[in-house]
């Protein structure tokens, strides 16, 4: 009976897209076949609504050719495992063991060298990248990446060190983002543990990948603690990457002595990739995922879907989940359905349209936010604007200042005020986090 079910997969297996097989029909389970009745147990209720709805005709085909004579397939739910009481784990202390600092966040499996997809938009970021995971001591031995979210610095940034775990094992390896860092000096602190996360960074790590650097923007202890850091790596020759989204001469309220160290290594800039490397990102992860989509499906999504490498995954990720839960070949027609749902809900969000969306919800006129005035119902929303210029596009400061007719120095202070304002002031708080809700959602 089971080697009667086990024929009735494979030839089902043959019909069906892999991922769409894999989904509804390997969960089922056979529970009798007698004659020309085939009972089958699904996990749960939704499952076997799916199957009976959309396979349920391809099982009865493929039984009835198994068996020989016409056979009626029948789904039913599984029972539920038994569940068995555990007594609740206690964790035995450690002999001499006390509170220890980690070494970050976990690298990623697939963000690897050999998983980047090379292209004209990031390949000199890439040999930089791989030329100072190689080099074990080399007097370039600091990579500063730049781009947008979503271009791929984190994943150079993560197969640096997948490279250099795998080649020089005896070094460690740290990957951390500037939030973390600076929440843990915090710990440090509170807990009177200073000198154990100096020794930490300074002499029990041999390569930092510190990720988002542009939130240390205000972080004056972080910055020397950083900063400081950062000399005894240089003096030890220690290798570094640093990731941000802007320069860090653009970063705000950033010491000179840490805008000059992240400025001291090789500063390399990721584009967004072009027409030919998106497919071949799209190609790249279809396989991975052990996907098969047709070449006009990929092109489709790779001329519609230019932000951004996340935002080819998104696609790629909508096209073959919808098909596999509504049992349909992918094609152009249901790309098209997933490319629309992505793009409505990705709006591009530019300078003009945070200042627009500010003037509405204060009820005043763009003129105003970039006249000279200085009253205090001009004055906010146009600090506001900034603010969130800033928070949500790639404009350098000076370019936002343009905009709104103001100088670099001013956009900084702009900044500042509505920073400490969200600190001190509930409802400015609250009126920024509506503002930044309906961006978010596409919503001006």
């Amino acid at each position: 009976m089971q080697e009667l079910w086990n024929k009735v997969k494979s030839a089902v297996k043959q019909c069906l897209p892999s991922h769409s097989y894999q989904m509804w029909i390997e969960p089922l389970t056979l529970k009798s076949w007698t004659d020309g009745s085939v009972v089958l147990k699904a996990p749960n209720f939704f499952s076997r609504k799916r199957v009976a709805e959309h396979y349920s005709q391809l099982l009865e085909r493929a039984s009835s050719e198994v068996a020989g004579w016409s056979c009626h397939v029948q789904i039913e739910i599984g029972d539920a495992p038994p569940t068995v009481a555990l007594p609740p784990a206690r964790q035995l202390p450690l002999p001499e063991a006390g509170p220890r600092f980690h070494n970050g966040r976990l690298l990623r499996r697939d963000f690897t060298f050999d998983q980047f997809v090379v292209g004209a938009n990031n390949d000199f970021a890439y040999s930089a990248a791989l030329s100072l995971a190689a080099s074990h001591r080399s007097s370039q031995n600091a990579l500063f990446l730049i781009s947008r979210p979503g271009m791929g610095k984190s994943h150079l940034a993560q197969a640096v060190g997948h490279h250099i775990l795998t080649q020089f094992r005896a070094e460690q390896v740290f990957y951390t983002t500037a939030e973390d860092f600076t929440n843990e000096m915090i710990q440090a602190f509170q807990a009177d543990r200073v000198p154990q996360f100096k020794e930490k960074y300074r002499n029990g790590c041999d390569v930092l990948l510190l990720e988002d650097v542009h939130y240390l923007t205000g972080k004056e202890r972080t910055q020397i603690e950083l900063a400081q850091t950062l000399d005894s790596f240089q003096e030890s020759g220690k290798r570094i990457i640093f990731s941000s989204c802007c320069l860090p001469s653009e970063i705000p309220r950033l010491n000179d002595k840490l805008c000059s160290r992240l400025s001291n290594g090789l500063i390399s800039k990721i584009d967004p990739p072009n027409f030919r490397t998106r497919v071949r990102i799209l190609q790249k992860k279809a396989t991975a995922r052990n996907h098969q989509l047709p070449a006009d499906v990929i092109d489709f999504l790779a001329s519609e879907l230019q932000d951004d490498v996340r935002q080819l995954e998104s696609g790629l990720a909508g096209v073959t989940a919808k098909s596999s839960l509504l049992g349909v070949p992918i094609d152009i027609s249901l790309a098209e359905n997933v490319v629309a749902t992505i793009i409505r809900n990705r709006k591009s969000i530019t300078i003009e349209a945070i200042k627009q969306l500010v003037c509405r919800q204060y009820r005043v006129s763009t003129a105003d936010v970039v006249s000279q005035s200085r009253k205090k119902c001009f004055l906010r929303p146009r600090q506001v604007a900034i603010y969130l210029a800033r928070r949500y596009t790639d404009a350098p400061l000076e370019t936002i200042g343009r905009s709104f007719s103001r100088y670099h120095a001013t956009v900084m202070h702009s900044i500042r005020c509505i920073e400490q304002g969200m600190k001190a002031d509930a409802g400015l708080r609250r009126q920024v986090d509506l503002i930044s809700e309906r961006l978010e959602a596409g919503d001006f």
